[in-house]
């Protein structure tokens, strides 16, 4: 494989990019040429909201590139990994001919985003292990022409994290055959390396990341994609001309400085704190089979009558996740931690509930 990007949809590798006014000047001097009107709103407080932002900010770049480790030409930035994982789908698979790889229980909008681009899906499900839910290597072998295989680390809802060997394994056997995604939406929550680091090493690896999670930003729409040079050109052909707005580019540069770096590192500590609190309130509880603590900010429990412990919090006032529907899950509850007195008003409702 002489490039990655190789894999591409043939009509996606030959597309000419749509050249937006920003995309071909930085912004500056006289602004007549991309029909923006010349005044700011009423309440701009500085932002320059009239005017069109960078398709890809090149402070955000920068920063971003200083945080995660990566050179700026491997990096492209999204709103939300939810775009990333579009856009590798849309750039890579084939409606009715290329196959998409998943390991459910996982994050949902993988096959959804397959689904809407008529691209097959092929389920290898997690082995569950005691306490611990595990890759089938042996099952995902078998699928190994699959374009895209997405693997989520730590997993939504299992919080379970892969293995470096393992997935240096299978991007290995995907070899001019396919790219494998690695979601690390939750990994400042462990402590386990990001798989970013074997990027040299694996040209057909992808790693997506969000400040939505661990940087508090969900409502600004932030992620990231890391991969080989070439995929990130590819992949940029196909966004829209201005994906971030003004207001989440400067959240995002916010939160990445010094100061607020070291706010939330502080902040991701007191939250495997409250993880491991929860967790042990959990444990002895009479309505509990079994506790996932995993490695991000929520715990997975399989409870006695899952769906009646989610309705009954839900009148409550405490919002629970239901995630019976996924294979394997029955009578599974995905909790999010929260903050020490969310946490405590839960333990309270608990002490209270009953199941039968």
């Amino acid at each position: 494989m002489k490039s990655p990007a190789d894999l591409a949809r043939p009509e996606i590798r030959s597309l000419v990019a749509y050249s937006s006014a920003r995309s071909v000047a930085n912004g500056t001097g006289i602004l007549l040429d991309a029909n923006e009107n010349p005044w700011p709103p009423t309440g701009d407080r500085g932002l320059s909201l009239n005017r069109y932002p960078e398709p890809q900010p090149a402070r955000l770049r920068r920063r971003l590139s200083e945080y995660l480790g990566v050179p700026e030409k491997c990096l492209l930035i999204t709103r939300g990994s939810d775009e990333g994982i579009d856009l590798l789908v849309r750039g890579f698979c084939a409606a009715g001919q290329d196959r998409v790889a998943v390991c459910p229980p996982c994050f949902g909008m993988y096959t959804t985003s397959a689904s809407i681009q008529g691209a097959e899906t092929v389920s290898v499900p997690l082995q569950e292990h005691g306490e611990e839910f595990g890759l089938d290597e042996a099952g995902l072998s078998k699928v190994a022409d699959a374009r895209l295989t997405f693997l989520c680390s730590p997993n939504n809802p299992t919080g379970t994290i892969i293995d470096a060997e393992a997935l240096i394994r299978l991007a290995g056997e995907r070899t001019d055959r396919g790219l494998v995604v690695v979601d690390e939406a939750y990994q400042e929550f462990t402590r386990q390396p990001s798989a970013i680091r074997l990027l040299d090493r694996l040209p057909n690896l992808v790693v997506l990341r969000t400040l939505s999670k661990a940087f508090a930003l969900a409502g600004c729409r932030v992620g990231v994609v890391a991969a080989h040079p070439d995929i990130i050109n590819l992949l940029a052909r196909i966004m829209p001309p201005y994906p971030l707005p003004t207001p989440s580019i400067q959240a995002a540069l916010d939160v990445l400085d010094p100061e607020n770096l070291a706010r939330m590192t502080a902040r991701v500590r007191q939250l495997r704190e409250e993880r491991e609190a929860l967790a042990r309130i959990l444990h002895a509880h009479p309505a509990v089979r079994t506790v996932w603590p995993g490695h991000a900010n929520f715990i997975l429990v399989r409870i006695t009558e899952g769906r009646k412990l989610v309705a009954d919090a839900a009148r409550a006032g405490i919002r629970l996740r239901d995630q019976s529907s996924q294979p394997g899950l029955k009578d599974c509850v995905r909790i999010t931690v929260g903050t020490p007195e969310e946490n405590r008003a839960l333990a309270r409702f608990l002490e209270t509930w009953s199941f039968q």
